[in-house]
């Protein structure tokens, strides 16, 4: 989410060339509305916005959604110290050359600890084979 409509699109277009599906907002009022009917598995919202924060929205969007995962991206990371611990976001990132990159990253790693590991069915490793031992003796 972002009320700057090239910053917008360029996430998008990035997001989508990797295989993610995304839907857009231009300000948290319609990204609430967006989220509102449909299953997402991160969240992606700039700072600095109209009628809110990307924070305050971040703050709403924890109301009903406490566990998903939220970045937060603004010019303003080092002006204002935003950090993950006084944002409530998993992960801020300062807009610059190096933007792209750490959003690919951070997506990456939030879905993928978002998706539950599934465990192997049967005896843990190495059961069976104490059990032959045990009846060896």
């Amino acid at each position: 989410m972002d009320d700057n409509r090239h910053g917008l699109q360029a996430r998008k277009l990035i997001l989508e060339e990797l295989g993610y599906r995304t839907a857009t907002a231009g300000d948290p009022v319609e990204g609430l509305a967006v989220l509102e009917g449909q299953q997402f598995d991160i969240v992606v919202t700039d700072y600095r916005m109209p009628h809110m924060t990307g924070v305050e929205f971040v703050q709403k969007l924890r109301e009903s959604r406490p566990d998903m995962p939220a970045i937060l991206v603004s010019g303003f990371v080092d002006v204002l110290g935003l950090t993950e611990e006084n944002t409530g976001c998993n992960v801020v990132i300062q807009k610059s050359p190096n933007e792209v990159t750490q959003l690919v990253r951070a997506v990456a790693r939030l879905v993928k600890q978002a998706k539950p590991v599934r465990k192997p069915s049967g005896p843990a490793p190495g059961t069976a084979r104490k059990r032959k031992a045990q009846d060896a003796s």
